[in-house]
């Protein structure tokens, strides 16, 4: 069965800087809802587009196409009282946007005193990734995955 619109797509993946420093990697494979449901990276999905089980792509994004620019804006110098308790680095937090209203993702970066560090850009931001993955399955999706935008069962979302 080829990938198309709404088929799920199981894959393994490996993503590298361009001095081809591992990134990230699957420790289980991804399964996601094709067609445009924004379930994975635009450009990715497009390469997958009317591949097999079995298939591999490999794909070259910039950041603009991947995770994004890094903003600087995003970085934000807190004291450790603002925080619920002891913080560390690599910890997350949720926080509202001021400007927005939105919630954002923010990771502790580096504690300095009393001084907290909090970033809510993507770890990869900026970063120009390469993409390798490769299909180790296609099915159709359920009414119901359809309906809900996202793939249900073993390894998808669970209700």
């Amino acid at each position: 069965m080829q990938i198309a619109k709404d088929t799920v797509v199981t894959l393994n993946y490996e993503m590298f800087d361009t001095e081809g420093k591992l990134l990230d990697k699957t420790e289980h494979p991804i399964v996601y809802l094709h067609g445009g449901y924004d379930n994975i990276l635009p450009l990715v999905e497009e390469a997958l587009h009317g591949k097999t089980t079995g298939d591999s792509i490999d794909v070259t994004m910039a950041p603009d196409d991947a995770f994004g620019e890094y903003e600087p804006e995003l970085v934000r110098k807190e004291t450790k009282d603002v925080f619920p308790m002891e913080v560390e680095a690599g910890m997350m937090f949720e926080a509202d946007d001021p400007a927005t209203g939105d919630v954002m993702l923010f990771r502790v970066t580096e504690i300095n005193g009393n001084e907290v560090t909090v970033d809510a850009n993507h770890p990869f931001a900026g970063v120009t990734i390469r993409f390798v993955g490769k299909v180790t399955d296609v099915r159709e999706a359920s009414d119901e995955e359809v309906a809900h935008g996202h793939v249900h069962g073993e390894h998808g979302h669970h209700h």
